[in-house]
């Protein structure tokens, strides 16, 4: 199989290929900035591994790949309002270097242009990627509001957050291995393990995600840590904590969430401290790899050879021992 630098050159080919109207220049520039930001381009990556895995047309599959690469920009630009984000990346968000109408607007037309990188699929699989692309879309956006209603919610379960990053990210990640299978011509049983491949590993990746908005490096990870304490965030850490935390250390995690006189770096490091008290990181980690290890399962269930089935296996672990 390719590797997966080689698929990632070729995402970066297309986004500097995309041919953007010019007028208004305000809508426009911004969706070429967020494209341009960088970043892992891991999902259409994935739905390009996913579709040369099953033999499929490598041309067959780039523009679909790249509608997946756009639309998560375009719900970057969107969430990036909604958590009052000003760094993307290691530079502003869309609407801090313009403003939040304009991020809404050029977040909105990002959604119009996956579309029609979409209708770039052959006529005899095109009804199937888009079923499965809006389900997908949809899922990530009940996911976002969870999400945000979690904001407000005094408890939230362990189950009830994970049951929020399968939709929110693990969907995506599903839909683009799907994706590539569909393309490919896979069997559906195949399609449906893809599918279990992805959204584990995206619930995995998540659940790493929020270890390094608290244990990573600042400079490392181009934003700023703690950021999810600071802003009372629901993450795997917070909830476990929640649920683990007793009695006056209890109190003083609701403390610590609800007085607002309470300095930021104060708030974030009496915050870790508890965290390391009741071993929440080591809790954290477990269920990394507890939803690895199913992703794992269910690609082993997919029917191809097992040396095709390697760098897919690499991406995962990549994902989940990723210190950025």
């Amino acid at each position: 199989m390719n590797s997966i630098s080689f698929y990632t050159g070729l995402i970066e080919d297309e986004i500097k290929s995309l041919s953007l109207p010019q007028n208004p220049a305000s809508l426009y520039e911004p969706v070429k900035y967020m494209m341009d930001l960088g970043g892992k381009r891991i999902r259409p990556v994935m739905t390009m591994l996913s579709n040369e895995m099953f033999g499929g047309d490598m041309k067959a599959a780039i523009k679909p790949a790249l509608a997946i690469e756009m639309f998560h920009n375009f719900t970057l630009v969107h969430d990036d309002i909604m958590d009052h984000s000003a760094i993307r990346r290691g530079r502003p968000t869309v609407h801090e270097k313009w403003n939040e109408e304009t991020a809404i607007l050029s977040g909105d037309v990002m959604l119009v242009l996956a579309y029609e990188l979409l209708s770039n699929v052959s006529s005899d699989k095109l009804h199937a990627v888009l079923e499965l692309f809006n389900e997908s879309a949809k899922k990530v956006c009940e996911g976002q509001q969870l999400d945000m209603i979690f904001e407000n919610s005094e408890v939230v379960t362990i189950d009830t957050y994970i049951d929020m990053i399968a939709r929110k990210t693990g969907a995506l990640f599903a839909g683009s291995l799907k994706m590539g299978a569909i393309i490919a011509g896979s069997s559906a049983e195949d399609a449906e393990n893809m599918h279990g491949f992805g959204l584990n590993a995206g619930i995995a990746f998540q659940v790493q995600d929020d270890i390094l908005d608290t244990y990573g490096q600042s400079g490392t990870i181009g934003k700023t840590i703690g950021g999810d304490i600071a802003s009372n965030k629901k993450t795997y850490l917070a909830v476990k904590a929640a649920e683990t935390a007793k009695g006056a250390v209890l109190d003083e995690l609701k403390s610590l969430s609800s007085n607002l006189s309470i300095p930021r770096e104060s708030k974030i490091s009496r915050t870790i401290s508890i965290y390391n008290a009741l071993s929440i990181k080591q809790q954290a980690e477990e269920a990394r790899e507890k939803y690895f290890n199913l992703a794992m399962e269910n690609l082993d269930k997919v029917n191809v050879k097992e040396a095709d089935k390697q760098t897919l296996k690499n991406v995962a672990e990549t994902l989940i021992n990723r210190e950025k």
